[in-house]
């Protein structure tokens, strides 16, 4: 696996945009922890009723749809992948591949701090694999296996 990277104790918001290309409101982690280059990361998403999708899932009973807990875990493994590649302003893009062994355990509603932990079962070059715990209060919410591909501007895929 690449490993051109210290660990890192945590990025910041401004860190995590210099990383992955996602912007409001599609951006779904505030912060990223425990960076351990090609091995591991654990992300951070303060859940809040003001985010787009609780308008209609659910309005009287809002809850985060399980895409987007998928999508903050696929947003924690860019940010690890990122660091650990080197990719700070380099502007890559990462797209999905897979998405296997998907399960919802718990529903994840606003006050929730939502973390993402996700572990890098195979990694070099364009093509990651990870797996991802998403956690609340301990508990465990959603759990995938996902891979993706890393993207540079000027790589034709």
């Amino acid at each position: 696996m690449d490993a051109s990277q210290p660990p890192l104790d945590e990025a910041d918001i401004s860190l995590i945009q210099r990383i992955i290309p996602h912007r409001y409101p599609f951006l779904l982690i505030d912060r990223v922890r425990d960076i351990l280059p090609a091995e591991s990361a654990v992300g951070v998403k303060n859940v809040t009723f003001n985010e787009p999708h609780f308008q209609g899932h659910f309005p009287t009973k809002p809850v985060m749809p399980g895409v987007t807990i998928i999508e903050a875990m696929a947003q924690t493994s860019g940010v690890l992948v990122g660091w650990t590649l080197d990719l700070v302003d380099k502007h890559p893009l990462v797209y999905f591949m897979t998405l296997d062994k998907t399960r919802f355990r718990r529903q994840v509603v606003p006050g929730d701090v939502l973390e993402l932990h996700v572990n890098v079962l195979r990694g070099h070059g364009k093509i990651w694999k990870f797996e991802g715990i998403g956690m609340v209060d301990g508990e465990k919410a959603a759990e995938a296996e996902f891979s993706a591909m890393i993207v540079l501007p000027g790589d034709n895929k």
